[in-house]
């Protein structure tokens, strides 16, 4: 439907946002809100039109996408609020010291824009995750002009977003060239914006190969840019002996729909549960059988993920010593994911890296431990995640100190007694983890902090106050806190 940018295109609009970055990185923290509000407002304005057509490409429900049309929205304002509150520029003052030896001069520093980024759309949130999602929102903020590639899956809903941030754009007076939007449905168009001297950044949402891809061509680059992928998980859930003897059938419940929540199409569905082996797990695997069997295959995001699923799945299964607890009841038709539990002793597991791997769908390994040593020896063979869970009483916690540390050197968001699927959107929220969730754990694209990925430190020394910019000057005009002196402070210098 959409014809693929071609490089000449791809060029244009990476000179677009360089042109345009040179003004926009300038541009003060208010407008930068004022511009991200107006873009809320008018993709809020695009009424069901919106919601109608990403149920269409996507086969999502409408209740799903008008909740994650709400989120959108939330995500642009909050992030707006805290573009103003400029919190996440990190102003640091050390003023001068001219008595000491030797003398200290004058040094200030906060984050500047690092340029123009390249954003690709999510297929599983064509709303929360691509044209006007968490990335382009951070990058805006930042200071960043933005290039999105549209995700080809659903390319029109893509597509009415832009046009919502092409009308904000104009209404707020900024250059063209601070967002444009292509199509691309291989990988030459995506390899061609990494590889671009102009761009700075890459925000992505989406599998370890395309993640990985886009981090190696940036590493090659002669100018290495920074790759901010979130490639997906299997967010272990470890069953310790006390709360699985006090809650074994309450705990399956909860874990059957949050393994099929959305056909499990989310990157924080919990792909991996370890237990110690015993009565209790098996009364929770019973449960949760039980639980899978009664939950209906769904349709899928698309053709290609449906596709996919099936191979994994089969893959798994296959494997030796795998055995399929569950499936739903009821068949699975053409681009169906089939609700399934399978198990596996923790002795195999450890063996057979394959069953490590994402099985991106509805679909859960239960690990079953001889012991806790055993709980203990797979959370140090598990790979980084974005999450884990620790499904326990306080004596449990108290009798597994050692599993514990482990667990926390896996993952960037650590969950008691709860699941992982549903990602909060605020400041403390952790969205990223140990490679390879992601490829650089030190960040979240989740929360306003998430803007922070898209600066650089800047210290200006022994600048003339009237020369600063507006965030470092003495009066602080702009009434943000910052660090001064080492004492974190809304006060003028006076």
């Amino acid at each position: 439907m959409y014809k693929d940018a071609t490089i000449d295109e791809i060029n244009e609009a990476a000179g677009k946002a360089w042109r345009a970055f040179v003004i926009y990185r300038n541009i003060s923290l208010r407008k930068r809100a004022a511009f991200m509000m107006e873009i809320a407002a008018q993709i809020e304005a695009l009424g069901p039109v919106l919601v109608e057509t990403a149920m269409r490409e996507t086969n999502l429900p409408q209740a799903r996408l008008q909740g994650e049309r709400t989120r959108l929205i939330f995500q642009l304002t909050s992030y707006a609020q805290a573009c103003e509150r400029g919190n996440w520029l990190e102003a640091r003052i050390d003023t001068a010291l001219p008595s000491r030896n030797p003398p200290r001069p004058d040094i200030r520093k906060m984050l500047v824009a690092l340029g123009p980024v390249v954003v690709f759309g999510a297929s599983n949130f064509p709303f929360a995750y691509s044209t006007a999602g968490g990335d382009t929102a951070c990058a805006f903020a930042a200071g960043c002009p933005v290039i999105v590639k549209a995700h080809p899956a659903h390319a029109e809903t893509s597509e009415l977003v832009a046009a919502a941030i092409w009308k904000a754009v104009n209404l707020t007076g900024l250059p063209e060239g601070v967002f444009s939007h292509i199509h691309s449905s291989g990988f030459e168009g995506g390899k061609a914006l990494v590889l671009h001297p102009r761009v700075k950044a890459v925000g992505f949402t989406g599998s370890y190969a395309g993640g990985k891809a886009l981090y190696d061509l940036a590493a090659q680059r002669p100018e290495p840019i920074p790759v901010f992928s979130e490639m997906g998980s299997t967010n272990p859930v470890f069953l310790l002996p006390e709360k699985l003897k006090q809650s074994a059938s309450d705990i399956a419940k909860i874990y059957a729909a949050s393994i099929t929540l959305s056909v499990g199409q989310f990157c924080t569905n919990p792909g991996l549960i370890i237990g110690p082996e015993g009565e209790d797990l098996n009364q929770f695997l019973s449960q949760l059988a039980a639980e899978i069997r009664k939950i209906d295959p769904a349709t899928m995001l698309q053709p290609r993920i449906a596709k996919q699923f099936l191979l994994n799945r089969k893959k798994a299964l296959e494997q030796q010593g795998v055995e399929l607890i569950a499936a739903s009841d009821k068949e699975a038709i053409e681009n169906q994911g089939m609700p399934t539990i399978a198990s596996v002793s923790a002795k195999t597991f450890l063996e057979n890296p394959q069953l490590h791997q994402e099985v991106f769908g509805p679909y859960s390994l239960v690990i079953r431990c001889a012991d806790e040593a055993q709980l203990l020896e797979v959370a140090t063979h598990l790979e980084g995640q974005l999450t884990s869970t620790l499904m326990a009483t306080v004596k449990d916690i108290q009798n597994n100190l050692d599993l514990v540390e482990a667990v926390k050197n896996l993952c960037g968001r650590l969950i008691l007694n709860g699941v992982p699927t549903g990602v909060e959107v605020c400041l403390s929220m952790q969205h990223g983890g140990p490679f390879p969730a992601t490829t650089d754990s030190r960040f979240s694209s989740v929360g306003a902090d998430g803007i922070k990925r898209f600066g650089r430190p800047l210290a200006f020394q022994n600048w003339p106050d009237q020369l600063l910019p507006d965030e470092l000057k003495n009066a602080n005009p702009l009434g943000i806190w910052r660090t001064l002196n080492d004492e974190l402070t809304k006060e003028a210098i006076s």
